[in-house]
């Protein structure tokens, strides 16, 4: 008898399917995760390995002077700095826009909804125009900032503000399948029992949210450190002022400096993928805590 033949005879006696009998729709074990090994070294490790050996290939002194130059250092400070800055503040703000568009109904709210979408979209080079445009001094925002002494174009506020543009989508498109998937009826019930709306949030629709809110959070902040398009032209790049680590890599690479690009491109990685880890650590942390919680 075929295993098409047992498995409807099983389920038209109400029998559970032996285990022997069960078929997946992928290979096992073995194929699929030798196939993911060889897929992700092809694509991910074996290039970041060249970065390191290429790095190292020219001694550790070498390595060093490259990586820990002032200029470069001020680069490390501005890039991964401003990275955070603006993940955290669309922490803030793509949680109550992901919040105001799944729990209201407004006019245009299709359009916003699409609208988020639009940095994914926009060539950043594109979107580094247009911003420079809108923000540099004789621009429509930017001129109506001078006279109150502010500047954003060519400026390292103007690097955070393209930051915070291009970072926006990764949280509000976490959050917001887990709100639409989250029962009112735990905040009701938190009401009900005499909780105010800050409690409730605190106590009840937070906890929920975190793991989605770090994973944005991770994902924004892992793009801003490696933007390049729609920085470059916002950000002025004077030294040690707003020059950012990746244009330090194109200029050592336009001159032929490969040591100097991959030893810059090496910190840049263990740095980006330290701050990762702990945040995927506290992620994971914090689902396992809710999911004990839950179980109470």
């Amino acid at each position: 008898m075929s295993s098409a033949a047992l498995a409807a005879d099983h389920a038209a006696s109400g029998e559970a399917l032996p285990k022997r009998a069960k078929r997946r729709v992928l290979p096992g074990f073995g194929p699929t995760m030798g196939f993911t090994l060889f897929y992700l070294s092809l694509i991910v490790l074996i290039p970041l390995s060249a970065v390191f050996i290429k790095s190292a290939g020219h001694g550790f002194d070498a390595f060093w002077a490259a990586a820990s130059a002032p200029r470069v250092v001020a680069s490390y400070k501005l890039s991964f700095g401003l990275s955070l800055l603006a993940a955290a503040i669309n922490l803030v703000f793509g949680l109550i826009l992901a919040w105001s568009l799944v729990r209201y109904e407004f006019f245009g709210k299709k359009v916003v909804d699409s609208l988020i979408d639009l940095p994914f979209a926009l060539p950043t080079a594109v979107a580094g125009i247009a911003l420079t445009a809108l923000y540099a001094p004789n621009g429509w925002l930017g001129q109506a900032l001078v006279p109150w002494g502010i500047k954003v174009a060519f400026t390292p506020l103007g690097i955070l503000v393209a930051l915070i543009f291009i970072g926006l989508p990764f949280i509000v498109r976490t959050v917001q399948p887990v709100l639409e998937d989250m029962e009112t009826e735990l905040e009701e019930a938190a009401a009900s029992l005499g909780a105010h709306r800050w409690q409730t949030f605190r106590l009840v629709v937070l906890p929920t949210l975190t793991p989605a809110l770090l994973t944005g959070f991770a994902l924004a902040f892992a793009r801003a450190v490696g933007e390049y398009g729609s920085v470059i032209f916002i950000a002025g790049n004077l030294p040690m002022v707003s020059e950012i680590t990746p244009l330090m890599i194109i200029s050592k690479l336009e001159q032929y400096d490969y040591v100097g690009a991959t030893a810059i491109a090496a910190v840049m990685l263990l740095f980006s993928f330290t701050l990762l880890l702990l945040i995927n650590g506290l992620q994971a942390w914090s689902s396992k805590r809710n999911g004990q919680e839950g179980r109470k």
